[in-house]
């Protein structure tokens, strides 16, 4: 498709196997957008693409993941608030019939949408390094291992007794991420085989874990970090990493000639009503009759 659509916050860009969704910076934009930057989206990792009424005169366009696609959404667990959820693109009302415009065109790329969870990440996790301050300590990732440094301050007698902790990704199972925003937020690293028998039931008394508090471990930083220690913890396990299936590229299916020309008289409303550009509409036009 090759075309783009800004909303407030972020402008989604669309192509024929992917989109691509590039995040402003500003003072207003959620800094968890700020933090992720921009995240190319494959079309096999989205199930569902709905439009509907926002708040003071928006439109939402929001496209839905495969569970287990997206490590980002896979670590949140549900957790995010509606403004934070990276999936949502919040337009001005007056844009709903382009924004209908390219819910249709996903759709049809999509067709019935893949409902069975990924085998495997179809999105790239946020890249390392990278290191957050939590309450109770330090943590930080390289690519390889999660470090712990403790606080002198904040962490338990039973960390300090424990000392500093340093953790092979090939070690370890998963993350559990509990948002700073509720109650008892904390990142905990899973163990394959802890060293001495179950884990602790409390992060604070777990050597695996950091704890947040107010002004520690804030959801743009410890977020993304759970979500890259997730995505190499999968695909790094005690032996060699397992093979990644190279991508298969399926051929678009050829569209019915009655639903491109309704395609291409919407497409005609919208040049008429100034949504989009002499240029757009041409280039658009004339790939919607390449398909024919």
């Amino acid at each position: 498709m090759g075309d783009v659509l800004a909303g407030f916050h972020a402008a989604w860009e669309f192509e024929s196997d992917s989109v691509l969704i590039r995040f402003e910076r500003g003072i207003r934009t959620p800094r968890l957008f700020q933090a992720l930057g921009e995240r190319r989206v494959p079309l096999e990792a989205i199930t569902e693409v709905t439009l509907s009424a926002g708040r003071r005169g928006t439109v939402v366009l929001h496209a839905r993941p495969r569970p287990g696609a997206d490590p980002l959404m896979e670590a949140a667990d549900g957790q995010l608030k509606e403004s934070c959820d990276p999936y949502r693109l919040v337009l001005p009302a007056d844009r709903e019939r382009l924004a209908e415009y390219y819910a249709s065109e996903l759709r049809l790329l999509l067709g019935d949408g893949d409902e069975t969870p990924a085998e495997r990440f179809l999105v790239a996790p946020p890249e390392a390094p990278m290191q957050f301050k939590a309450y109770d300590g330090k943590a930080s990732f390289d690519g390889k291992a999660v470090a712990f440094r403790w606080s002198s301050t904040g962490a338990s007698s039973a960390k300090w007794k424990a000392g500093d902790q340093n953790f092979p990704v090939a070690d370890l199972s998963g993350v559990t991420w509990r948002s700073p925003q509720g109650v008892e937020g904390h990142l905990r690293l899973l163990r394959r085989e802890p060293a001495c028998g179950a884990q602790p039931d409390r992060p604070d008394q777990d050597p695996a874990a950091v704890v947040f508090g107010l002004g520690y471990g804030s959801v743009h930083e410890s977020l993304p970090f759970a979500a890259a220690v997730l995505a190499a913890a999968r695909t790094t396990g005690p032996g060699p990493a397992p093979a990644v299936p190279a991508p298969v590229t399926v051929p678009a299916p050829r569209r019915d000639p009655a639903d491109i020309a309704e395609r291409i008289r919407h497409l005609g409303e919208l040049h008429e009503a100034g949504l989009v550009t002499d240029e757009e509409f041409a280039s658009k036009k004339a790939e919607l009759l390449a398909e024919l």
